[in-house]
């Protein structure tokens, strides 16, 4: 039996070509993943050092149905593999137990327009009581309009940072989290323009549905997306109140 075995070092360019790109992929795939991930990491880390989380607001006791009761299964089940969420660009999906049909009925406005200059939002479609997420933002369950006494529910979607376009409506409320209090919120309806002020903001579970519960003391606009972006987990909620001129 041999005492001693001699390997010869296969050294041909071939052979180091093949070990730098190996390490090349490696590296990229890397990047790429920290790419992705970094956003929602950034944003739960963030979120839990400066914006409130899991508010239970108290639930009203009335005789009457409430826009609470009605919506009681906002954006499907809490389990986030809910089935309600196979295709959330359609509004029926994200509340399937609920029409809007009736709740357009006393309004005769169907669409107006929003702006948020902070983000490099201007002038786009809000639908009264739409159904396509993907081409507007969404007034949903509208029992007031901007400018009326109650609470104004506007969803929009979010996504990555990196996919963000602001004329996109896809990603359109990917930076929702930036806003801070005092910032203003412009809804134009025809030729006349509200301003609201943010005044809070805070994260909630996909199940705590009080944040479209109508609020008559005063006049108020609420943002919601979800969050971390890129992700239907939780839901980022921004409350601004009419901004007296």
């Amino acid at each position: 039996m041999p005492h001693y075995v001699y390997l010869k070092k296969d050294n041909s360019p071939k052979k180091k070509a093949i070990n730098y790109f190996s390490y090349l992929f490696l590296v990229i795939g890397a990047l790429l993943l920290f790419w992705s991930f970094y956003p929602i990491l950034s944003f739960e880390i963030y979120s839990r050092l400066f914006i409130k989380r899991n508010l239970k607001s108290p639930i009203t006791n009335l005789d009457s149905p409430s826009s609470l009761s009605e919506a009681k299964t906002i954006l499907g089940a809490f389990n986030i593999f809910s089935n309600n969420l196979r295709d959330y660009t359609k509004a029926s999906l994200w509340f399937p137990s609920v029409s809007q049909a009736g709740s357009m009925s006393t309004l005769s406005v169907k669409e107006y327009t929003l702006s948020i200059q902070k983000l490099n939002i201007k002038d786009v479609k809000v639908v009264v009581g739409g159904e396509d997420l993907s081409k507007s933002l969404i007034h949903y369950l509208p029992k007031s309009l901007p400018g009326e006494y109650g609470n104004v529910a506007i969803f929009g979607h979010s996504t990555l940072p990196q996919l963000y376009s602001s004329k996109d409506y896809k990603s359109i409320f990917t930076y929702l989290p930036s806003l801070e209090q005092g910032d203003v919120i412009k809804v134009k309806i025809g030729d006349i323009e509200y301003q609201y002020q943010v005044y809070d903001m805070f994260v909630v579970d996909p199940d705590e549905v009080s944040v479209l519960e109508q609020q008559k003391d005063g006049s108020y606009l609420t943002l919601i997306t979800c969050v971390p972006p890129g992700t239907y987990i939780s839901r980022l909620v921004v409350k601004a109140k009419l901004r007296l001129l």
